[in-house]
């Protein structure tokens, strides 16, 4: 099976701190769940409309895991925190 690519594209973050917190929050859960960070920070460079905000790809297993994580009781916790403080778009893709 193909491992699973998730990837969030932040279009505005309204409180920074708050955030940051959700991230100390998620990562340790994220780990637990066979997730792993590819990388997570603000774009080096942007091309051909990019938003120079934050951007975070973590890698799964497969997408079944991936599903099993976002859907898991503990994210559900965590995804109205990271919904009132930030905007932006997530979505899931396969990898080659």
């Amino acid at each position: 099976m193909p491992k699973a690519y998730w990837i969030s594209a932040y279009r505005s973050i309204h409180d920074p701190e708050a955030l940051a917190a959700y991230a100390k929050l998620a990562g340790p859960a994220l780990n637990g769940a066979g997730g792993k960070f590819l990388a997570r920070g603000t774009p080096a460079q942007t091309y051909e409309a990019g938003l120079n905000q934050r951007l975070v790809i973590i890698e799964f297993p497969d997408m079944a895991t991936l599903r099993a994580w976002y859907h898991s009781p503990e994210y559900a916790k965590l995804i109205e925190l990271r919904q009132g403080v930030s905007r932006g778009s997530l979505v899931a893709v396969e990898g080659a």
